[in-house]
Parts: structure tokens; sequence; C-alpha cells
């Protein structure tokens, strides 16, 4: 029988040599500005002292325990569950060149298998954590819903189905409205119905520029509604904002979103001055389509339509 030491050697070097997760403790007390390098004092170059750590005396222990150290951090947040008797008898098996208990290909299927059943775990659990928070959103944008200056709007989604949002406006502009192939920019708070905020412009102390169509579906809805100068509340169910998708430690799945917006000013996009090459989908292709052209003044006259074709507030 083949002996399937390179699997388990490549497998535990590549748990061994994941990077640490950081700590406060290690990290600088400052940081050099974005393109400027770190300055180094006189005479760095030499390789540092050596690291001295109370009960590893040798270089050899101190390796050993960090390799450890970086298996078990790796085991930790991998979610593996694992019997340390059985995974250093392996570790001393390959040390050792004794027999090994699986070949290659019985390893690599183990791990195919556990992986394969570690994402289907991970899914559900999204799923489920999605759902309540559907159900939860629902239930805040139905009350939301009644209050005094609230309005809603529905959108059209891609697979023929509507969703509505809702929007107060806490400022009329008078200024003019943005087209979907326009540059904005906006200062914006992004907070969780439970009024944790997760995201702010103001704290960055300046607005942030976006296209229009770049963003959630409801803020480009939202912003092609908006005369500039305005400022409105959203409050945008998962649908159009980011859906299932987690954003962050702070955005789970299905989550509903409040938004604080305002339109600070329009800046209109550089024209089109090449062509662009329109590749179908590979269903198109199956069902003939085929590989277009599109000129840039052409795309640009359907930009216009689009924009002309829009609902007005």
């Amino acid at each position: 029988m083949k002996i399937g030491k390179k699997m388990i050697l490549a497998a535990g070097i590549a748990i061994a040599f994941v990077q640490l997760p950081s700590r406060a403790e290690d990290k600088p007390t400052t940081a050099p500005a974005p393109g400027v390098p770190a300055m180094r004092p006189p005479g760095t170059n030499a390789a540092p002292p050596p690291i001295e750590i109370p009960g590893l005396p040798s270089q050899k222990d101190k390796l050993s325990y960090s390799i450890g150290m970086n298996i078990g951090h790796s085991l930790k947040t991998g979610g593996y569950e694992v019997d340390l008797d059985i995974l250093t008898g392996a570790i001393k098996d390959v040390l050792a060149e004794h027999e090994l208990k699986m070949t290659d290909m019985q390893a690599r299927q183990i791990m195919m298998d556990f992986n394969r059943e570690m994402r289907a775990k991970k899914e559900a659990e999204r799923a489920k954590l999605a759902e309540k928070n559907r159900e939860e959103g629902d239930a805040f944008l139905a009350e939301n819903k009644k209050k005094e200056g609230v309005k809603t709007h529905t959108v059209t989604l891609a697979n023929g189905k509507t969703a509505e949002f809702q929007y107060k406006i806490i400022t009329a502009g008078t200024g003019p409205i943005p087209k979907s192939n326009d540059m904005v920019s906006v200062n914006y708070r992004g907070t969780l119905i439970n009024g944790k905020e997760f995201d702010s412009s103001y704290k960055r102390g300046q607005p942030q520029k976006f296209n229009v169509n770049h963003v959630v579906r409801g803020w480009t809805e939202a912003l092609e509604m908006m005369p500039t100068g305005s400022k409105w509340e959203l409050y945008l169910p998962a649908s159009l904002a980011y859906e299932d998708r987690p954003q962050g430690p702070m955005i789970e799945p299905g989550s509903t979103l409040i938004f604080e917006i305002e339109l600070v000013s329009i800046d209109s996009p550089q024209p089109l001055t090449s062509d662009i090459i329109r590749v179908p989908s590979a269903d198109e292709l199956k069902a003939g389509a085929k590989v277009e052209v599109l000129k840039a003044e052409d795309v640009a006259k359907q930009i216009q339509s689009n924009n002309a074709a829009k609902p007005k507030q």
C-alpha cells in the first residue's frame, strides 16, 4: 500500500503556517501614511536579537511551540473537531517514517467530505439567520410604514417580483436629479433596525463619491428620485440591500437597513469614447446569441432613453 506521507505533511504545513491572528500588543503604536515607507532607526539592517521565551530555551523548542500554536489557532478558527492523541500520533508517524493508516487519496477524500459538510452546515445556519432577520425586518417595516411622513416606492426586481422600500424626506432639495450613469457625492449614515450604526461618512469627515448604478438597488432607486440638496431617510428591505449576503461583522444575511442620505452634488460621467463588446451569458450562448460590438454613441443614446423613461418622484 502506498504510504500517504505527502498528504499528511502538506496538510500539516498548510495548517501550521497560517498567520496568527493579530493582537493588540502586536500592533504598532503609529503607522506611516499610505505610500510612505516606514522609517527605520540607524543600524537596524542587522538581524534582530533572538527572542527569549521562558521554558523554551532552544530555537527548536520555540519553533516547535510556534508551529503548535499555529495549528491550534487554525483548528479552532476552522471549526475542526479533532482527537489530539490521533493528531499527534499521525505527526509522529510521518516524522518517524512509520507506515501510515491511510493513503494520500483517502486523506484527500476525507478532507473534501469534511469541507463539503462544513459548507452545507454554514449555508443552513446562514439561511436560518437570514429568515429570522427578514421576519424581524418585515415586522419593523410594517410598523414604520404607519409613521407620519413615511412614503413608499415599489421596485420591479430582475426576477419579475416587486419589492417596496420606504423613505422619509428630511430636507427637500431643489437641485437637479441624478441619472443612472452619474457620479454623486453623498453624506450618509447606515444603521441596523436596532439602532446600531455600521457605517458613516460623517465620521470620515467628507462626502463619499459613488456611481448611481454601482450601489445597492435601494440606493439607486432613491438617488434617481432625489433632487440635489435633499436629505432622506431610507428603510430598505434585504431584497433592495445586500439580500442574504453578510457584510462585515455587523450586517447579517437578510438584514433590513436604514440609511440617512444627503445628496451633496452630481458629477456627470465622462462620455464614452470607445465601443463596448457585449459577451452573452452561458444560457444566451446556448440559445444562439452572438458576441456584439456596441457603438459608443448607441450606448449613450440607450442610457439617455432609459433615464428619460424613469418615473419621477
